[in-house]
């Protein structure tokens, strides 16, 4: 049975009650629970916050002018072929030349580019005069 309170349902009344009544509880909780330092803070529906991503390790760069097969074939999708061809093809000018001079199809560049670099090769240096 509704009853009505200056033109206000009940039902309505009950709901703005419970709310109130759900806010002062997690109000008196989190005044009442210490807080430590080790312990992520609640977010505002009480679960804890996620932790930020721990930095990723830095990921070693293969040189395609100058690494060896052993560390060529470390990278993904290159094996004892691949390798030989990407030692055949020396130099390269950018790392996009491995797929340019057809060495690797795009697939394996495409999995293999943030891991290499095409530096230039050190010029030997000459004597002064």
């Amino acid at each position: 049975m509704l009853m009505s309170f200056i033109g206000a349902p009940v039902a309505v009344l009950a709901l703005a009650a419970t709310s109130a009544f759900a806010m002062s509880a997690v109000a008196a909780t989190a005044a009442s629970a210490p807080m430590s330092a080790s312990a992520p803070a609640p977010s505002m529906h009480g679960q804890p916050k996620a932790k930020a991503p721990a930095p990723a390790a830095p990921i070693h760069l293969v040189d395609i002018n100058s690494a060896g097969r052993k560390e060529l074939m470390t990278l993904p999708g290159i094996g004892r072929a691949e390798a030989d061809k990407i030692i055949a093809g020396r130099p390269y000018l950018t790392k996009t030349e491995l797929v340019s001079k057809n060495v690797l199809a795009t697939g394996p560049y495409l999995s293999l580019k943030t891991r290499v670099v095409a530096m230039p090769p050190a010029k030997p240096k000459q004597a002064k005069a």
